[in-house]
Formats: C-alpha cells, structure tokens, sequence
C-alpha cells in the first residue's frame, strides 16, 4: 500500500505554497506548522514532509525550530530537506527531532558526500530528490529549483543506484502546485529503469483517484500540500 505523506513547507516562518517553483508565486497560508502537522496525525498520517524552503534558497538549514515543535508535540516521523549540505547539518536536523532527511543540492554538487551518507547513515534513512521541469531533457533541478544543471536524471539515479540507494524523491515541477494531476507516465518510465528504486511522488497530486493510480503503478509514497490547503 502506497504511503500517503503530507508536506509542510516553510518560508519566512509561514507554510507557503509555490506553483512550478516560481519563488514569486508564493503563496501563505493562514496555518501554525504544529497545529497542521497535529491534525495531519488526527487524520492517521504517520510522516510528514517538512521543507526548509528558506534553507534551499541559502544551501544550508534554517528552519530547525519547526522540527523541534512538531516532535514535542507529534508522534509522526519527520522527514526533512532544504538546503542539507554537510554531516552537521543532518546531525542538526536528527537531533531536533527528524528521523530521515531528503537532499538534492549536495547530490550534484558533490555527489562523493552524498554517496558517503547512505553508507554512514544507511540507506533507511537517506532520500535523493532528483527534481526536473522539462521530462524532455531531463536535466536537474537544485538549489530550491532554481538552477538547473547538466546532469540528467538518469544519469544521476544510476550513479546512486549503484551505491546503495533505496529511495528517490522526485517532482515533475512543471506540475507542482497547479493541481493538474501528477505526471504518471514519468514516474512509470522511472519505475521501469530502476524496478528496485522505492520512488515517492510529487507534484501535481489532486487528491484519492491519483494516489490510488499512483499506488496501482508500484509507486512507494505520495507527497501533497496544496491539495489539502485548497480543500480540493
């Protein structure tokens, strides 16, 4: 059964929400982090997907206090990201409470590091977002998908593939926050390269029907936001 993992983003202290990656589309949402995340485990989710929006735009964590405040008074796991970029920042986010940490950046800028960590933390632990917003190309996002780089998806599943990887965090941003409906046949095309890769989705999700196409597809976990803030 696919994993359902709701995501709370943050930037300047508010849960916002962007479409396609645009930082000047932005929206805030009228919501306490802790309360969301309270109602989140009300609603029998058991991990949430914190992002350090202003922590992606820096290249390094900024936002420690909301996993502080979501593990004293949650019970739900707490994946983090936004800007991981050394062993101190994960030794930072574990002691404030989360229990995996998902990076990108780290992972084309210094793919040896990254490699290191599935090995040092184990591969339970450690998830690689792989983001793209042209599935033409391929080419990868990072750094709060605001540059691109040369590397391709592919390419780069491979290279942490053949070291140990378990998970793979990707977004289609073309589709993230316009409610669309995720793009099914790019999470089936990785799917079908890398059958051993457990592959949580984002982007685009609208809501029961999708998650349930995505499960019917082998796909591990779903992440979604705006679909439960905009009440779809």
């Amino acid at each position: 059964m696919i994993q359902v993992i709701p995501s709370i983003a943050i930037r300047k202290g508010r849960v916002v929400k962007m479409r396609k990656g645009d930082p000047n589309s932005v929206k805030s949402y009228d919501e306490n982090p802790v309360d969301l995340a309270k109602r989140f485990e009300d609603h029998g989710i058991e991990v949430v997907h914190v992002v350090d929006l202003d922590g992606a735009e820096r290249g390094a964590p900024v936002n420690y206090h909301i996993i502080e405040e979501i593990a004293a008074y949650t019970d739900l796991k707490i994946d983090f990201t936004g800007g991981i970029s050394t062993d101190g920042d994960i030794s930072k986010a574990y002691e404030a409470g989360a229990d995996y940490i998902t990076a990108s950046s780290i992972a084309v800028t210094n793919p040896e590091l990254f490699a290191s960590w599935i090995v040092s933390y184990g591969r339970e632990k450690i998830t690689l977002g792989a983001d793209v917003t042209d599935v033409q190309s391929m080419h990868l996002l990072f750094r709060g998908w605001q540059r691109q780089s040369d590397l391709t998806l592919y390419d780069h599943l491979e290279y942490f593939h053949s070291r140990g990887l378990k998970y793979v965090k990707s977004t289609d941003v073309s589709r993230d926050g316009v409610l669309e409906g995720p793009n099914f046949e790019y999470y089936q095309a990785i799917r079908d390269r890398f059958p051993e890769l457990s592959i949580l989705a984002s982007g685009g999700i609208r809501g029961v029907d999708d998650i349930k196409r995505l499960n019917d597809m082998g796909i591990f976990a779903v992440i979604f936001g705006k679909a439960y803030y905009e009440g779809v």
